[in-house]
């Protein structure tokens, strides 16, 4: 079925969404009543929000006018969105006003107790300003929620915006969104309740239905726009009011779109057929599906592939938790679509869930400079030698700190700095880090254990419920695939349970594989570790390897392309060499497309740790003397890479 709908051209936004905006904290124990959930997960949330957010997933320039709270929580769905590259110049700060918020339980397939939190939240503040002309005149489509003409004030605001579209020729749409607690229909507490009717509610969006290019609803929904409980009935009325397309979301079986005249049924019009997959949650997936609609309709594709590209993404999020976090990149989406009739499962298939982790937006890290003290028996060594008390270690980790904040801001170096630092010594030194936007590393292998045990027991993932979402999971793991074959298995099997902790969680993982040094050792050894593991399913964002030749670094470069282009890269390890032994290192690895920068310990800290310790020098001397060696390691790396590209070397 063609899509007729004409959209401006050179516009700078394909789709700018405005309404609800707000955080979600979903249930984590499945099948409990909310009475007795214990704990929850922090997610974007809010109809709007979570539209804008898909859309930008798939690849739309994205836009969202909506307002937060001058708190916590409205950072964070602003940091999150803008990271997806949502553009948020006209959300706003209400600091007389809360952040929205929701709370969610999945009780059952059916059953999912949900409590708004929204009085006089800062979503339903949005102000004439925010709705400014000039910005909405830059989109070819503007979507609206229905929750945003609830209220006088709210509906005032968004007819206005309804008004600078079809002034500029941008295409309106309308989620209908019902939700009755929040036009007061119900109590406060059940936000469940998705319809209850209403005749002012009816006479209210009929208003609103002349000025809609596209409609958006489920057939409650319908029902509720159109005044009726028979969905036929209701799309006569609601045509009697516009010509829009109309969308209905039909759930399993799919959608169906209405691109003039009402037919006899809802089977009769264009359909496009569902996505099997088992249910976990349906909340938010009515959003997944508007995004997947939308990034086919503003690009004028037919509305064969509006729907297959809808019905797909909202069959992903049903069998997800959450909403926002969910939805798909269009790699991913494009790989289920072609796999869907196997993938019952999606939350389940490995290839998908990796697709899903690997090509949403990350920080990018294209060169990396990591001081590492993450020791722990180097520095007690190094306590007990001066006759220090351990207690020591902690504030020289903390003092390790400053001079990476130091140094990243001497060499403006912010998004290339990292450090790797353990929580037995360096907790505070870990707090002081976190939330900079560095590269953190943390340990969880047991100190020269081999094979590999982890510091805290074998129940790593416990471990990690307490670990920044920030935090880098790091193991090094003396690792030979010529090693004794009960070795090598136990070795094997704990990296799995690792990888597989990582998973769940959602933290990067850094292995760092050094073979034991009793074993011989060819020039592929590393080489073969490597890609034994990634025959086990083992894919960490990052390796961290010692030095190689450069023929090493090629085979390793190759391996990383055909068996996971998704790989964040490498950072070469130090195990205290020499500052010439170093730049060797660094020039055979200049030409690695790979080998993204390095973490350096004891090269560094050694020497000024044993004076600070014996209290032989002060602070700031320590700070001075470990940025001095550090940025004459980060002055050497760029030295090498410079070298390569004046020698014609290609990366």
């Amino acid at each position: 079925m063609q899509n007729r709908t004409r959209f401006a051209a050179d516009r700078t936004l394909d789709m700018i969404c405005l309404g609800r905006f707000a955080v979600d904290f979903y249930a984590q124990q499945i099948g409990a009543r909310l009475e007795d959930v214990t704990s929850f997960a922090k997610y974007l949330g809010g109809s709007s929000a979570n539209t804008a957010f898909g859309c930008a997933r798939l690849g739309l320039k994205a836009a969202l006018i909506s307002r937060v709270g001058d708190d916590g929580l409205g950072r964070f769905l602003v940091e999150t969105i803008a990271r997806e590259g949502c553009d948020v110049s006209h959300v706003g700060v209400d600091s007389s006003r809360l952040t929205g918020a929701v709370v969610l339980g999945i009780k059952d397939k059916d059953t999912f107790p949900l409590i708004f939190l929204r009085e006089n939240c800062a979503d339903m503040a949005i102000a004439e300003r925010d709705v400014e002309e000039s910005f909405i005149a830059q989109g070819r489509a503007l979507l609206i929620t229905g929750t945003h003409f609830s209220t006088e004030y709210i509906d005032r605001i968004s007819n206005l915006a309804l008004d600078h579209a079809r002034k500029h020729d941008v295409r309106t749409v309308l989620d209908i969104d019902y939700r009755p607690v929040l036009w007061g229909l119900t109590k406060r507490g059940d936000g469940e309740t998705r319809y209850v009717r209403s005749e002012s509610v009816t006479e209210h969006l009929r208003r609103i239905l002349p000025k809609i290019d596209l409609l958006v609803g489920t057939i409650e929904e319908f029902n509720i726009a159109g005044g009726s409980t028979d969905i036929m009935e209701s799309l006569q009325a609601v045509r009697e009011y516009t010509d829009a397309t109309l969308l209905v979301k039909r759930g399993p079986l799919g959608c169906a779109v209405i691109d003039g005249g009402i037919p006899a049924s809802l089977d009769d019009a264009f359909n496009g057929r569902g996505v099997q997959v088992d249910v976990l949650n349906v909340l938010g997936a009515g959003d997944a599906f508007s995004a997947g609609f939308l990034s086919g309709w503003v690009h004028g594709e037919d509305y064969e592939a509006c729907c297959r590209y809808a019905n797909a993404c909202g069959a992903l999020v049903v069998s997800r938790h959450g909403c926002a976090p969910a939805m798909p990149t269009r790699v991913e989406l494009d790989y289920f679509i072609a796999n869907a009739n196997r993938i019952p499962r999606p939350d389940q298939d490995a290839a998908l869930t990796r697709l899903h982790r690997v090509t949403a937006p990350r920080m990018p890290r294209s060169e990396l400079f990591a001081f590492a003290f993450d020791h722990r028996n180097q520095f007690f060594e190094l306590a007990q030698a001066a006759g220090a008390n351990e207690a020591r270690i902690g504030e020289l980790k903390r003092l390790f700190v400053e001079a990476v904040a130091q140094t990243e801001q001497a060499l403006s170096l912010s998004g290339r700095i990292g450090l790797l630092c353990d929580d037995r010594y360096g907790q505070s030194a870990l707090n002081a880090a976190t939330g900079r936007g560095w590269w953190i590393a943390r340990p969880v292998e047991l100190p020269g254990s081999y094979p590999l045990e982890f510091d805290r027991g074998r129940s790593v993932g416990t471990q990690l419920i307490g670990w920044p979402q920030e935090h880098v999971v790091k193991c090094l793991v003396k690792y030979h695939p010529d090693d004794a074959i009960e070795t090598r298995l136990e070795q094997e099997a704990q990296m799995r349970s690792l990888y597989d902790a990582v998973q769940a969680s959602g933290h990067e993982l850094l292995l760092e594989i050094i073979p034991p040094k009793e074993l011989p050792r060819a020039d592929d050894t590393v080489h073969r570790a490597l890609e034994r593991l990634y025959n086990l399913g083992i894919y960490p964002e990052w390796w961290k390897l010692e030095p190689m030749r450069g023929s090493q670094w090629q085979a390793i470069d190759a391996l990383l392309a055909e068996r996971d282009p998704y790989c964040r890269g490498v950072v070469l390890l130090g195990q205290a060499a020499g500052m010439d032994e170093l730049r060797v290192g660094f020039r055979e690895a200049r030409a690695s497309r790979t080998c993204r920068g390095f973490a350096v310990g004891r090269t560094i800290f050694q020497e000024p740790s044993q004076r600070w310790l014996g209290g032989d020098i002060d602070d700031d001397t320590l700070i001075r003397e470990t940025r001095a060696i550090f940025e004459a390691l980060i002055g050497a790396w760029r030295e090498m890479r410079s070298a390569r590209v004046s020698q014609g070397v290609t990366a």
